[in-house]
């Protein structure tokens, strides 16, 4: 029964979507790494001057930079104490500026040489032990989503990080989650990738949502496939998980990333005939950002919340109010 109270709610939700118009309080949104002291520091100095260019929401890609009291040894030798993280909830609170942490799960757990702490202390945890330590010709390593063991403790650090930040919405990530359904994987290695992604996006669901009653928010590539992100430098075929979308719930706002200069971006549309709400999200160069959304606002689709410019470091924070990807392409949400 409660299952499909549920779904007569997100009809009716979707009806009152499709029936409405854009909304008048786009999400203009700036994703950002905030994973030490100081950069925490930097961005309460800053948001006053984000709050003047119109930024009304930001992205705090935290991961295992936190000050965890659950799994202290989970956290980044450089991390963003409890005080701090209130601190800056309340500065971004007094400048009109919703907070949204984001923890990386499922993909992302290494970069480079170095692992994250997840997989450091719990390699039995990961999808690919065989790839480990060394981490050699890997982009990033996965978690295996059906681990014992895993999601309880995934779960604690997510509500850590929105406790600790006083959010009311959590981004998960789960972006170029390449290394699934390992051969290697005595419990994944008979499963579909795009069954291993749903279930863990679901699990997340589950917790967030049902739960904790907080919004949730991921990045879109793996769920719309190749055939809308094949542009994008790291994607790939050989574990494609898009056949996932009609298994995952439609109130996750699905963050729609492209970073490079097209006539036309058609996973947006694809995605909201869907029935998700979509952030489109922009980088650079430029030409490419203003393209992005510049094919968003056409669309006059209620169910596009507005635009987010992602950074990656190419920015300080201390500059990112004048960095013209956010400066310029922002001012077109306004």
């Amino acid at each position: 029964m409660r299952r499909q109270i549920a779904a007569l709610l997100l009809v009716l939700a979707s009806a009152s979507l499709q029936a409405g118009s854009p909304p008048t309080n786009y999400w203009r949104g700036v994703h950002l790494w905030v994973d030490k002291e100081s950069a925490a520091q930097s961005l309460i100095k800053t948001l006053p001057d984000l709050a003047k260019v119109g930024v009304n929401t930001l992205i705090l890609e935290v991961n295992y930079s936190f000050e965890f009291s659950s799994h202290p040894e989970l956290r980044n030798v450089t991390f963003i104490r409890r005080t701090t993280a209130v601190e800056l909830s309340a500065a971004a609170k007094t400048n009109g500026i919703r907070l949204i942490p984001e923890f990386n799960c499922l993909g992302h757990q290494s970069f480079g040489q170095r692992i994250e702490p997840l997989l450091k202390q719990h390699p039995d945890f990961s999808e690919t032990p065989s790839l480990m330590p060394t981490n050699k010709d890997v982009y990033c390593l996965s978690w295996c989503p059906r681990a014992p063991g895993l999601q309880e403790i995934v779960v604690s650090l997510l509500d850590e990080i929105a406790d600790g930040f006083n959010a009311e919405a959590l981004h998960v990530g789960m972006d170029e989650v390449y290394l699934l359904a390992a051969a290697e994987c005595p419990r994944c290695r008979e499963a579909s990738p795009a069954r291993l992604f749903s279930e863990q996006v679901n699990a997340l669901h589950d917790h967030i949502v049902t739960r904790r009653k907080r919004q949730m928010l991921m990045w879109s590539d793996r769920v719309i496939g190749t055939q809308y992100q094949g542009a994008a430098r790291f994607d790939n075929e050989h574990n494609d998980t898009s056949t996932c979308i009609d298994d995952i719930p439609r109130d996750i706002i699905q963050c729609d990333w492209h970073y490079e200069w097209k006539r036309s971006y058609p996973s947006l549309r694809y995605l909201t005939s869907k029935g998700f709400q979509v952030w489109p999200a922009g980088f650079q160069p430029l030409a490419a950002s203003r393209a992005f959304s510049s094919f968003a606002r056409a669309q006059s689709d209620p169910r596009i919340v507005g635009y987010l410019a992602t950074t990656w470091n190419e920015t300080p924070i201390k500059d990112a109010s004048r960095w013209p990807p956010i400066s310029e392409v922002l001012a077109d949400w306004k």
